[in-house]
């Protein structure tokens, strides 16, 4: 995959974003886990996991589905590297390959599920991308995803405006370089029209009630450190208001008396 087709790539190899996928991952797992449910897969069900980083979520497929074919793509040699490491003994019902999600390099309708979770924002174009993992699932097939939308974070305010980081910032950032940091919202009209069935909406709802207040952090931390530079060349926010921002969510995410959550849409859809 090519800068062309990820403009965020500086982003995603960054050692910040390996902290921020092992965080992510224990934080919305518990509640997503359940969701699978609702697919009725076979036990020798081929999974395609696209996007998979460090293979937080694929491992975690592998052990829910032990008798499963997981294969998991990312653009990423680096993140491959640490995936195939990190997660060799699950191998060889694990494989991890380096693949372009434009360009998927499978026979059509060859899995039961297709998972993509936290990189239709960060790619231009998502309707393409839908489109080719509809073409990989079988009839009847499920297709899951985690679909990030920016709207969905809300913080109290304090010195700072959080909400001004999400829309002037975060926002600004994705729509300058082509993406958009509302497809979770968007996501339902894209399957629709792609003729996906049974379309469902769900939302883990992380906060500072529900997961544990240092995992929280630890995902606002490591946007901080990934995306500070790239949010400041991009948009009219300063470095300095951005982590300024980013410092006082981390602080009152830490605090007890404070509260803060993100809506996390999972969506998930049937092949015809």
């Amino acid at each position: 995959m090519t800068h062309e087709h990820n403009p965020q790539a500086d982003q995603m190899g960054d050692e910040s974003m390996v902290r921020n996928l092992e965080a992510q991952a224990i934080a919305i797992w518990p509640q997503e886990e359940p969701l699978f449910e609702r697919y009725g897969l076979p036990a020798d069900c081929r999974i395609l996991d696209v996007g998979c980083g460090t293979g937080e979520i694929s491992s975690r497929l592998a052990r829910l589905y032990p008798h499963a074919s997981v294969i998991a793509i990312d653009m990423l040699e680096d993140s491959l590297e640490i995936a195939r490491d990190r997660h060799q003994d699950l191998a060889p019902g694990l494989e991890f390959r380096q693949q372009d999600a434009f360009k998927l390099e499978f026979e059509p309708h060859s899995f039961d599920l297709v998972v993509c979770r936290h990189m239709l924002q960060a790619v231009p174009r998502p309707v393409a991308v839908l489109a080719g993992f509809q073409r990989q699932l079988k009839p009847g097939g499920w297709l899951h995803l985690i679909n990030e939308d920016y709207g969905m974070l809300h913080m109290q305010h304090g010195e700072s405006n959080p909400d001004r980081l999400w829309h002037a910032g975060v926002m600004t950032l994705l729509e300058n370089t082509g993406t958009d940091g509302r497809v979770g919202r968007n996501s339902f009209t894209m399957l629709h029209r792609l003729g996906m069935t049974d379309i469902h909406i769900d939302y883990i709802v992380l906060d500072t009630l529900r997961v544990e207040r240092e995992t929280f952090a630890q995902i606002m931390q490591a946007w901080q450190d990934g995306y500070t530079k790239t949010i400041a060349e991009n948009t009219a926010l300063s470095e300095q208001v951005i982590r300024d921002t980013f410092k006082q969510i981390v602080a009152d995410i830490l605090n007890p008396e404070r509260y803060a959550v993100w809506h996390v849409p999972v969506i998930s859809a049937r092949a015809p």
